[in-house]
């Protein structure tokens, strides 16, 4: 964790107003405009949203683009850009027509070119857009706002593809830009949603600037997760990076900033004694996970993955992660519980230290080095990894630990080689519950090998299983494969999910009106 053990102390003694008095002030002053300057859990560096589907990008572009559908707070996904649409009775044929009044930022009306451009850009690299575009036949305009999705075969997740709430989202933005390659950068940033990105003023990996869009029509439903009307009450929003976590709260107590998005657990229980307030945005949750890499010759073995699986207690890792338990959930439900296709199926998050060391003795491991990756600058996932590493030395391996920052890890985990060979064997990570509640969005279960998702699992019955989903459109019979996709999952130990977590984060008593949306979002909110 960045707090050193005099800070631990102050702050479980109470003493963290006098802490946040006392720590560094920033240099920089409130403005007196209708400004929310707000501390994010890192930095903007990548602006396009698909070639880096990351929380970053996914947020920078739910302020500069809209969708087509968005997903409400219970989880249904409601028309955004589009107006009306309607489904052939065999359900192989979606007509969609779009709102009117909607316009880019550079004062070009959005049309179905558009539409179509974008959607093709990022169903080219999405897991779930991939599938989508797979089972298409035809994508065409009929007019400027209308355009029509022709099946080839059954698909029973069209609305939950283009209304996909988390990364790579399904964003629109005009055809010219969406004409480049989906492996390439994108250089212009131009979107229709309810903030315009002032590229003048980026910084990146320091400072981001979104204005209001003044030309935008919102939908006239109340906001409602991500869906309804995304009216903006405020001139702009600045997105601030500060490494330190402590100078962040002391930021944010002396009124020099106004939000932080993700203060360490420790500090929670004392936000009304520093004069701030909680808000949990993403009510749904997190969930950590580790990740082996198939491609590494020792992780290549089932019974070594298998022995890391039984080596430790979920429960450690979020007793070290989040410590108190108001704000965790130890579960076994890869497509997060009480959701949809959330079930307990497949492992009991319990460690079996015997069986762990036995897996070990069958699959010849011999002592060699496994290279956990840590992480220096991110303490909702340096303690995951030091719990794994105690684990599996306990069993008899050999870890080795290579330290490093987030953004340097990033880098690292797409290196398809072993640690010894400058790669990695297993590492860790979190992620929102919206990027895994389904077996399509699920990128762990995407198990194509070394084309697929990093780690690069390859195993065909759950490519198979994972296809039979994607093919099924009665619900009942999706939660039964996706609970078999999920027992598959832990057999082969594609990952091991190490537990959910709240994540609330802080802001100033000034600014209200936050709706709960799954990713943090600023319309709707005011500051006085």
């Amino acid at each position: 964790m960045t707090l050193n053990l005099t800070r631990r102390r102050l702050i479980k003694l109470g003493g963290a107003a006098a802490l946040a008095q006392s720590a560094p002030r920033l240099s920089f002053a409130q403005s007196k405009s209708r400004v929310i300057r707000a501390v994010m859990h890192t930095a903007l560096r990548v602006t396009d949203p698909l070639v880096v589907p990351a929380w970053t990008t996914r947020n920078h572009g739910y302020n500069i683009y809209d969708t087509l559908f968005s997903m409400d707070s219970k989880l249904n996904y409601k028309p955004q850009m589009v107006e009306t649409f309607n489904v052939s009775s065999d359900g192989l044929t979606y007509t969609f027509h779009l709102r009117t009044g909607l316009m880019f930022h550079d004062g070009a009306p959005v049309t179905t070119e558009d539409v179509i451009a974008s959607l093709k850009r990022w169903g080219s690299r999405d897991p779930m857009g991939i599938s989508l575009m797979a089972a298409t036949g035809e994508l065409a305009a009929v007019d400027e706002r209308t355009f029509r999705l022709v099946l080839k075969r059954p698909f029973g997740h069209v609305l939950a593809a283009l209304g996909k709430p988390s990364s790579a989202v399904p964003f629109i933005m005009p055809a010219r830009i969406a004409a480049t390659p989906p492996s390439q950068q994108i250089t212009e940033y131009v979107g229709s949603g309810p903030f315009r990105f002032v590229a003048s003023e980026f910084k990146p990996g320091i400072k981001a600037v979104y204005d209001r869009n003044p030309d935008y029509v919102a939908r006239q439903e109340a906001p409602d997760g991500l869906a309804g009307g995304k009216v903006v009450k405020v001139d702009r929003y600045e997105w601030i990076y500060i490494s330190d976590f402590q100078t962040s709260l002391n930021a944010l107590v002396n009124n020099e900033v106004d939000y932080f998005e993700n203060p360490t657990h420790e500090m929670i229980p004392n936000a009304e004694k520093l004069g701030v307030k909680l808000f949990d945005y993403n009510p749904a949750g997190f969930s950590g996970y580790c990740r082996p890499n198939w491609l590494s010759p020792l992780i290549a073995k089932q019974e070594i993955r298998q022995a890391i699986l039984h080596a430790v207690n979920q429960r450690d890792w979020l007793d070290a992660q989040i410590g108190d338990p108001k704000y965790y959930r130890s579960s076994s439900a890869m497509f997060v519980p009480d959701m949809p296709y959330g079930t307990e199926a497949g492992w009991n998050t319990k460690a079996d230290v015997a069986a762990a060391k036995a897996l070990l003795t069958k699959g010849g491991y011999k002592g060699e080095p496994i290279t956990l990756l840590q992480v220096a600058d991110t303490p909702i996932i340096s303690p995951l990894v030091d719990v794994t590493a105690q684990a599996l030395r306990q069993i008899g391996m050999n870890v080795k630990l290579v330290t490093l920052d987030w953004l340097s890890v990033l880098a690292r985990r797409t290196k398809q080689e072993s640690g010894e060979q400058g790669g990695w064997d297993l590492m860790h990570a979190t992620q929102a519950a919206v990027d895994i509640f389904n077996p399509i969005i699920n990128a762990h279960v995407m198990t194509v090998g070394k084309t697929g998702p990093f780690g690069w699992p390859e195993d065909e019955p759950l490519l198979d299983l994972r296809q039979s989903f994607i093919d099924e459109t009665d619900s009942t019979r999706q939660k039964a494969i996706a609970e078999t996709i999920q027992k598959r999952a832990y057999e082969v130990v594609t990952h091991i999910p190490t537990g959910m977590f709240r994540q609330p984060a802080m802001h100033r008593p000034n600014l209200s009106g936050f709706i709960p949306a799954l990713v943090p979002v600023f319309w709707n909110v005011e500051k006085t």
